[in-house]
């Protein structure tokens, strides 16, 4: 095999930065102790890496006070926070057609203890129309949970006019991000997002098992939270503390991996996230160019990709999308993905349930070159040839 190509950014990103992987070092070797729970230097250290990360991940999402982001394993415990917190004595709910499980799961376990749940209905290029979402809202409506960007088409959502509705009304607007913190700018108060949930192991360049989960000011007395536990702070009492962050971090952190998603964080802060997502929707246009081209190929979702994450997902005639990504393995070094990405509803929504598709997810290591080897090898398999 003469080269790898990483395709499969958008399940978790690699490679990594050097500076990540640089901090989670420092923090084993040099400090390693428990922050928040001993008054000596290390422990001391250890609740400043935290912070410092807390105010970085703020900053790429203009959140004002960094103490509103508490820290999780990855976007789906920041989402079951949230869904089950906000929504767990029942009421309503409207969510999209084009959701992922960590966002279906939680509703529909919920919806059999008498939450009720509305999908507005997205396109065949997985678009929502906000037209088609409104009439859904209602008086008893509590919240609205909706991706920024779909990890099967890459569609980007019209966050911003949904957002601006739902407070016209006082209904919690709650994003996944997933699929956009780090590459698609995000701005909180201007987007009017009450609650986003994102992950750290994918466009921030971290490490798996670290998240998050920005709440607007005053939601944790409606969010309840899932765990309790030690959290260092008013040890006084044996009921949770009721503030931010604390509310939401029982327990021992994974702060070697927040050390290394600060760094990362970091790293993209300083390159600017409009840069990234300038770059990325490069690589994007070049791939929905060569994929369209090729006889047999079906591309999946919307053509215009500043439309759109990067996320590309297509189908090819006659094959498989497991066996062409078996083929992209073996024969060109090319790491995709294929099946329903954890997303029947959408693959439902594009006609593709439930065979599913192919998935490139470039990021922001890919290069130009990388994508035209992954169209020649598409171009190759859908002829029928091995390399």
């Amino acid at each position: 095999m003469s080269r790898t190509v990483y395709l499969d950014n958008a399940a978790t990103s690699w490679p990594k930065p050097e500076v990540m992987m640089k901090a989670m070092c420092a923090f084993s070797s040099s400090v390693g102790a428990n922050p928040g729970r001993s008054g000596h230097t290390l422990s001391i250290e250890a609740a400043r890496i935290i912070l410092a990360a807390r105010e970085t991940v703020a900053a790429l999402f203009a959140i004002p006070n960094p103490l509103r982001v508490a820290f999780t394993r990855n976007a789906t415990e920041a989402l079951n926070i949230a869904i089950h917190g906000l929504l767990g004595e029942g009421g309503h709910v409207v969510t999209s057609s084009m959701e992922h499980n960590s966002v279906m799961r939680p509703l529909r376990a919920l919806e059999g203890r008498g939450l009720r749940v509305d999908a507005a209905p997205c396109s065949a290029t997985g678009e929502l129309d906000p037209r088609d979402l409104l009439p859904l809202l209602r008086p008893e409506t509590k919240a609205v949970v909706i991706t920024h960007a779909s990890n099967v088409t890459g569609t980007l959502m019209p966050i911003g006019e949904i957002g601006a509705a739902c407070r016209e009304r006082g209904i919690a607007l709650c994003v996944d991000a997933s699929q956009t913190a780090g590459t698609v700018p995000i701005d909180v108060e201007a987007m009017r997002v009450d609650l986003l949930a994102f992950t750290g192991h994918k466009a921030l360049l971290g490490p798996q098992g670290t998240g998050g989960l920005y709440l607007r000011e005053g939601l944790e007395h409606k969010v309840a939270a899932l765990m309790q536990g030690g959290t260092g702070s008013a040890s006084e009492f044996e009921v949770q503390p009721g503030f931010m962050p604390d509310k939401y971090e029982a327990g021992t952190p994974n702060t070697i991996g927040i050390a290394g998603l600060g760094a990362s964080a970091g790293f993209i802060l300083e390159r600017g996230v409009e840069a990234v997502r300038e770059y990325e929707t490069g690589l994007v246009a070049r791939l929905l160019a060569g994929l369209s081209s090729i006889p047999g190929v079906s591309v999946h979702g919307v053509a215009d990709a500043s439309r759109r994450s990067a996320v590309v997902s297509f189908t090819l005639k006659g094959v498989s999308p497991s066996d062409a990504v078996l083929s992209l393995d073996a024969n060109y070094g090319i790491m995709a993905r294929p099946g329903l990405h954890c997303a029947p509803s959408a693959h439902r929504t594009i006609g593709t349930f439930p065979e599913g598709t192919l998935r490139f997810s470039p990021g922001f290591f890919t290069t130009p070159e990388d994508i035209d080897h992954a169209v020649e090898a598409v171009a190759r398999i859908a002829q029928g040839k091995r390399r």
